[in-house]
């Protein structure tokens, strides 16, 4: 089944949830008119049927009762479990996606029962724009084809990577992660231009064009991003001594941010 043709609904209307039914329908992917969004808070439901033209619902139950072929669960974390034991049933026939983090695919399989086809899914926020980056690890009864399915859908969101769900925590730290990391750049470079004499203002949209560009460059051109900063480097020149400082304290903020990421991550697990 192409993803054109199938039938999607998205249980949960939030940040995420939206983020990917704007992004269905904005890129072409999925048709408006298959796509609908349960939530209980109605004015999310009225923004998104206003953005984009979905079909919505207060009562997750009674839209899966149409028996969708994709069913998208968008909720936090917390309440995923009571979620699913109130529409477990009517999911039993559908490809389930979740995009719950820290919540093993072996816990979904054990609720939904025997044959369950579920495959997980850890996207970010830039799904938003259609250039988000998503992790997909399968289910023990998902097939090849709902793997397709399900990378061809959030493909039209961004990149995609099929990976083993052991990987999935690192994925979150590293890719899930990144978002914040990336604006975190963005501040740190407009409070240091300010306090060199440019315009805040300036100075971000400089920043985030410049950031944006750089990629779009490394993306479209595969090459390795050392070989990039040698382009814009020059020898004994104002890059190489700017990067002399920045680079050992943003390696070793990165790598630290991500050890960080990754104990709170089990940290969560334990808890949960």
């Amino acid at each position: 089944m192409r993803a054109s043709e199938a039938s999607v609904c998205i249980v949960g209307g939030g940040a995420m949830g939206g983020a990917i039914a704007r992004g269905l329908v904005a890129s072409g992917t999925c048709p408006a008119s298959h796509v609908t969004v349960c939530d209980h808070n109605q004015p999310k439901l009225e923004a998104l049927a206003s953005d984009c033209g979905v079909s919505t619902a207060r009562d997750a139950a009674r839209a899966l009762a149409a028996s969708p072929d994709v069913v998208v669960v968008a909720v936090k974390p917390q309440v995923l479990s009571s979620l699913l034991e109130e529409v477990g049933p009517a999911v039993a026939d559908s490809l389930a996606v979740s995009i719950a983090a820290g919540t093993p695919l072996g816990s979904i399989e054990e609720q939904l029962g025997e044959g369950a086809r579920i495959v997980r899914v850890m996207p970010n926020l830039p799904v938003a724009v259609r250039r988000g980056a998503s992790a997909v690890a399968r289910g023990l009864w998902a097939t090849d084809d709902d793997v397709a399915l399900v990378c061809e859908l959030f493909g039209a969101l961004g990149s995609v990577a099929v990976m083993r769900e052991d990987q999935l925590d690192a994925e979150g730290a590293v890719i899930g992660c990144a978002p914040a990391y990336f604006a975190l750049m963005v501040d740190a470079l407009t409070r240091a231009g300010v306090d060199a004499g440019l315009p805040a203002a300036a100075a971000r949209d400089l920043a985030c064009t410049t950031m944006g560009g750089v990629s779009e460059m490394l993306s479209d051109s595969g090459e390795h991003p050392r070989a990039y900063m040698e382009k814009v480097t020059s020898p004994g020149g104002t890059t190489a001594a700017a990067l002399r400082v920045l680079e050992p304290a943003l390696v070793e903020g990165c790598y630290g941010a991500v050890d960080a990421a990754l104990e709170r991550t089990r940290a969560l697990s334990r808890k949960g």
